[in-house]
């Protein structure tokens, strides 16, 4: 399983919400591409990029912080947030990410989704599958439609995506632990409809022994945010257990 540092941004710097709450945002450091070359030097190889000015707004507001990152980082960058159409995707992967995440966009638009993925193919694209309460939610957070999780995935799976991340908002940023019964529901209810899927848990990580857990139970890969900046997890500690997995 690997492990993914994850880099939230609002207005150029890096931040932590709660749930998805933007009235909860704090500021955990104003240049994202130091923080991210400190992630590479301790042996990190990933990054998880969400511009969440982006998916407040529809559209991608923090490209010139993926740019530099990728540019002076040899991270493998996955991105997301205001992601909504061709040419965001296309911006995306020339400022230097190696995959995108489709979230709010697939909820919305199956036909531009699937043409996505035609194009980009299913190492380059990620389906975003944030719930709450077991519904997907969109737009930052801010709307929950009545798709359930579970079937919205399998639509997808079935249609030729591989790698799902999956967020419970009730545990993002709260440093309560993973939500393990999601994870379990949606692995064995994939393997009931016989349908292949890497998935990425997110939210709610607290220390390694959860990303043990997650790694027991078959996730392919976990993204810790709050938990790293708030010192609960070394990032050379994250580095050391990724390095014991053997990816």
């Amino acid at each position: 399983m690997v492990a993914i540092p994850a880099m939230d941004i609002i207005d150029g710097s890096c931040v932590r919400l709660r749930m998805g709450d933007y009235a909860s945002k704090q500021v955990y450091g104003t240049d994202p591409t130091e923080m991210a070359k400190m992630f590479a030097d301790t042996g990190l190889s990933r990054l998880h990029l969400v511009d969440l000015d982006g998916a407040k707004a529809g559209r991608v507001r923090n490209l010139k912080v993926l740019e530099r990152i990728a540019g002076e980082t040899d991270l493998v960058i996955d991105v997301g947030g205001g992601l909504q159409s061709r040419q965001d995707f296309d911006a995306v992967f020339s400022a230097g990410a190696a995959m995108a995440t489709v979230g709010s966009l697939a909820a919305r638009n199956r036909e531009l989704t699937l043409s996505l993925l035609q194009t980009f193919g299913p190492k380059r694209l990620v389906l975003g599958a944030d719930c709450r309460e077991g519904k997907i939610a969109v737009s930052g957070w801010e709307t929950t439609t009545d798709l359930a999780v579970n079937d919205f995935v399998a639509t997808y799976l079935a249609a030729g995506f591989r790698t799902v991340v999956s967020t419970d908002i009730s545990r993002d940023g709260m440093m309560n632990g993973p939500s393990v019964e999601l994870y379990e529901a949606l692995l064995d209810d994939m393997a009931i409809r016989e349908l292949s899927m890497e998935l990425v848990a997110s939210g709610g990580i607290r220390s390694l022994t959860d990303l043990d857990i997650l790694a027991e139970k078959g996730l392919s890969g976990a993204i810790i945010g709050k938990a790293m900046y708030e010192g609960a997890i070394e990032p050379k500690a994250l580095a050391a257990w990724q390095a014991s997995q053997g990816v």
